[in-house]
């Protein structure tokens, strides 16, 4: 599934990058290179530390960057924006899922 997602999501930056270069988007693109960095740390406080309460509090963030991300796509791109639903759809899921481990142990 990741494999599908991150060339969505390569593809999505790709598509506003090219309409509108970096000067062009510059707030679309810190929020995209943002949730970027924010989805690794989720991975190293998840998997690395073992950490499920921290990182449960920790995806929040990344997902509301996606949210703002997506947000930011569409005047430019409204396929670009499309294009990270899924992500945010899976980051959902990802969330709930981070819950329940956290809950159940």
């Amino acid at each position: 599934m990741w494999t599908i997602l991150y060339f969505l999501i390569a593809l999505s930056g790709w598509l506003v990058w090219r309409r509108s270069g970096f000067s062009g988007a510059r707030i679309a693109m810190i929020l995209y290179f943002g949730q970027l960095v924010l989805n690794f740390l989720w991975t190293v406080i998840f998997f690395g530390l073992q950490a499920p309460g921290l990182a449960l509090i920790e995806i929040l963030v990344p997902w509301g960057a996606i949210l703002l991300t997506t947000l930011a796509f569409r005047p430019l791109s409204c396929l670009a924006a499309v294009f990270l639903l899924p992500y945010l759809a899976w980051v959902t899921f990802a969330t709930v899922l981070n819950a329940a481990i956290w809950w159940l142990n």
